[in-house]
């Protein structure tokens, strides 16, 4: 598995056998697409903001700015949306071990 493939796995609790919707459409996505294009050895490449899943036809789109762009902001709403959950998520556990004492 790819670097960024496994970056975006992890992040969102996918293993290989999970069906992975793209994020623009819907459908079955078989791309982790990043949305800056990879330079180098820059870092920031494989950060979960810059990789999206997404179908063969969103991703073809994505060559266009204004597309691109568009997929970005959808994006970034649902890693916001991830990292909100798992904030809950550690709340409530620290709310059971606080009760615990």
């Amino acid at each position: 598995m790819q670097k960024h493939t496994k970056v975006y796995f992890d992040f969102f609790g996918y293993d290989e056998s999970s069906f992975i919707e793209c994020e623009f459409c819907g459908s079955k996505a078989v791309d982790i697409h990043h949305l800056e294009r990879r330079t180098g050895n820059k870092i920031t490449n494989n950060y979960i903001e810059n990789l999206v899943a997404l179908c063969r036809d969103c991703h073809n789109k994505c060559n266009e700015s204004s597309f691109n762009m568009y997929v970005r902001i959808k994006h970034l709403e649902l890693v916001c949306m991830q990292i909100h959950g798992l904030i809950q998520i550690n709340k409530r556990l620290n709310g059971i071990r606080k009760s615990k004492n």
